[in-house]
């Protein structure tokens, strides 16, 4: 039986990348999607040699949401499994000084990501089928002083995947959330991450793989988040906002 192609947007992120051979070792076709996708060409042709599956490129703005419709009528299919690794972490004392950036990181985040599935959720619904996968962030359980406007666009997104999940539960679409903590990325290159909580990209490309095929709703890539945010999320407010984590 052939397999449902997966469509990976924000196909030049390391985690992008990552799901995407995580999913071409099964044997899917996959559907880059991305700015500049002709960039790509390099990791299309490895992916497409190495796993012996039909890889295609194809042009995606996240933020111009009124081209999301054309896009998606583009595709050479619809998929049966859609992946958004899109994000930006943004700096946070540009976004405070600077509101135009706080809305550009809040929009990736969130606003671009909300309308590219709404559109794909809708086209699953009618077929009865299909399965989403949102790659949010534990940095939305909880405002944080050093992150708070990236954290909100994650934390808005993790609502809005939950909904999306209970609406859909009955239709045959699944949603599945992401959380993956401290991932080695491009992003995050220049921050001081602690090894035994910083997963690869492979990690969190098996991990989606993963979380699909068992259904799951909610995976944190290392089961240790679920503590650390649990605890942090349990912290009283008095106590939380003195504390400028």
């Amino acid at each position: 039986m052939t397999k449902p192609s997966v469509l990976i947007l924000g196909g030049r992120s390391d985690i992008g990348l990552a799901t995407a051979r995580a999913f071409a070792a099964q044997g899917h076709p996959i559907r880059l999607a991305a700015r500049q996708s002709a960039l790509l060409d390099p990791e299309r042709a490895d992916i497409a040699l190495r796993h012996d599956v039909d890889v295609t490129l194809h042009d995606f703005d996240v933020l111009a949401t009124d081209s999301h419709a054309a896009f998606l009528d583009s595709l050479p299919d619809l998929p049966g499994i859609a992946v958004c690794a899109v994000g930006a972490g943004g700096d946070q004392e540009e976004s405070e000084r600077d509101s135009d950036a706080a809305v550009q990181v809040m929009r990736t985040n969130f606003e671009g990501p909300a309308a590219i599935f709404t559109q794909l959720a809708n086209r699953f619904e009618t077929r009865g089928s299909g399965t989403l996968v949102g790659i949010s962030s534990v940095a939305g359980e909880r405002g944080r002083a050093t992150n708070y406007v990236y954290g909100s666009a994650k934390a808005g997104y993790t609502a809005f995947l939950s909904g999306l999940r209970n609406r859909l539960a009955s239709k045959g679409v699944h949603v599945v959330t992401v959380l993956p903590g401290f991932v080695a990325t491009r992003m995050t290159r220049d921050m001081d991450l602690p090894a035994a909580l910083t997963a690869q990209p492979a990690e969190v490309g098996a991990a989606i793989a993963k979380a699909v095929a068992r259904r799951k709703d909610v995976i944190y890539t290392r089961p240790v988040w679920r503590l650390i945010m649990m605890i942090i999320r349990n912290i009283p407010e008095k106590i939380f906002k003195g504390m400028r984590l």
